[in-house]
């Protein structure tokens, strides 16, 4: 059974709600009408309800089961603009102001019906750029207790060579942090083995990827792999890492026989910590491109209840699998 098959599965029996901020994107509600019809969550979109009817018409596509919320006119804006102002207190944030974000901003008003609970998580980013879906999710939401840092996940499902790699690799950091420290890496080896098993049924075995494999080179951006390496044995980690590693050592078992033969890890790895976000997201879109994997994600990770980002570029296909994720993700 293919992973999108188990997480579809899943979704259908947590019956999650799932709102989805960005109502003026027809691939969105194409998508919200479609997770109804799969029974993966309750969708609820915010828009303007006549121009997602016509839209839906045009389409020939049902919105019965689709909640619509007009947020301007929402009999929870003054609800939400007070705890929103309340929250950001400290920054100057008044009630007045508060309210014309909520009124205005649907990421902002969609992540503050998850933290009320009138919603379980959030999907956004096919008409926002990223930056916009995490100030939200930070500024409303916050991170889980104990986490400093907010990375990305992509769950890379391969189509071929699954006897050869397996059928799931994870990747990370593809989108949110531009040059991790050490701190920062360990943190989201850390936060990709949770991932791993909450949402792939997965142990994790972490490869921290570099060009240089167990002193084969020598640089600073060597230096701060290795020393996120020092990081997880000083925090005592339960799973397996390993730590200054090539790609090809992490993954391929002839070739991490020669590199590292006495390594727990090399040579099949599952989870790929990239050491800054260019490599891992040119090598996110290379493998996806070049290689046929379904990428799903990114997967955020490190706030306090779900809320994950959308590619531009998505189809509505990528929307409706990335909402079935989060759904799991919030029955976790």
């Amino acid at each position: 059974m293919s992973f999108l098959v188990k997480i579809r599965e899943k979704a259908r029996t947590v019956g999650k709600t799932v709102v989805l901020p960005e109502g003026q994107d027809e691939r969105v509600v194409t998508a919200a009408a479609k997770i109804v019809e799969l029974g993966l969550a309750k969708p609820v979109v915010l828009g303007i309800k006549a121009d997602m009817e016509r839209v839906a018409n045009d389409l020939r596509i049902s919105l019965k089961g689709v909640e619509i919320i007009e947020i301007a006119n929402s009999p929870k804006l003054n609800e939400y603009a007070a705890k929103f102002a309340e929250l950001r207190a400290k920054k100057g944030m008044t009630f007045e102001k508060a309210k014309e974000i909520m009124s205005t901003e649907p990421n902002f008003y969609g992540a503050m019906m998850v933290k009320l609970n009138d919603a379980d998580a959030m999907v956004s980013g096919s008409d926002s750029p990223t930056a916009d879906v995490l100030r939200a999710g930070l500024q409303i939401i916050g991170t889980k207790p104990g986490i400093k840092t907010v990375s990305s996940m992509f769950v890379m499902e391969l189509t071929e060579r699954q006897e050869t790699y397996g059928e799931v690799l994870l990747f990370g950091d593809c989108s949110v942090i531009p040059v991790p420290t050490s701190e920062q890496l360990a943190d989201i080896a850390e936060a990709s083995v949770v991932t791993a098993r909450n949402v792939v049924g997965m142990e994790g075995k972490v490869a921290l990827m570099t060009f240089s494999t167990k002193g084969s080179a020598s640089h600073p951006d060597v230096d701060v792999v290795k020393e996120a390496g020092n990081i997880l044995k000083e925090r005592g980690v339960k799973f397996p890492f390993e730590a200054e590693i090539q790609a090809d050592a992490a993954i391929v078992k002839s070739v991490a026989m020669k590199k590292c033969p006495e390594s727990k890890v090399a040579g099949s790895a599952n989870i790929l910590v990239f050491p800054n976000l260019a490599a891992g997201n040119i090598g996110y879109k290379l493998v996806q491109r070049l290689a046929g994997a379904n990428a799903y994600g990114p997967l955020i990770q490190g706030l306090a209840s779900p809320i994950n980002d959308l590619s531009r570029g998505c189809s509505v296909d990528d929307i409706v699998n990335l909402v079935a994720i989060t759904a799991v993700q919030a029955a976790e």
